[in-house]
C-alpha cells in the first residue's frame, strides 16, 4: 500500500494535519471514527468521497508515523 497516493499535508487544510486527498478529513479524524467504534461501511456510507483503499491508506499512514 502506497500511502502516499491518499494522504498529504497542506498547511492550508486543517493547519497542516494529514488529510485524505481532495478532502478536508484528517488521519486524526478518521482513526477516532474507528476508535468509538464505526465500521468501515459506517465510514464509507457517511462519506462518500472515500474509497476503501483510501480507508486502507489511513492505517498504512498510522502505522509508520
Amino acid at each position: 500500500m502506497e500511502w502516499r497516493e491518499y494522504i498529504h499535508s497542506d498547511p492550508k487544510i486543517l493547519v497542516g494535519k494529514p488529510v485524505v486527498k481532495g478532502t478536508r478529513l484528517s488521519v486524526e479524524f478518521l482513526l477516532g471514527l474507528f476508535a468509538v467504534g464505526w465500521t468501515e461501511q459506517q465510514v464509507l456510507e457517511n462519506y462518500p468521497s472515500l474509497t476503501a483503499e483510501a480507508l486502507r491508506a489511513v492505517f498504512a499512514f498510522a502505522m509508520v508515523n
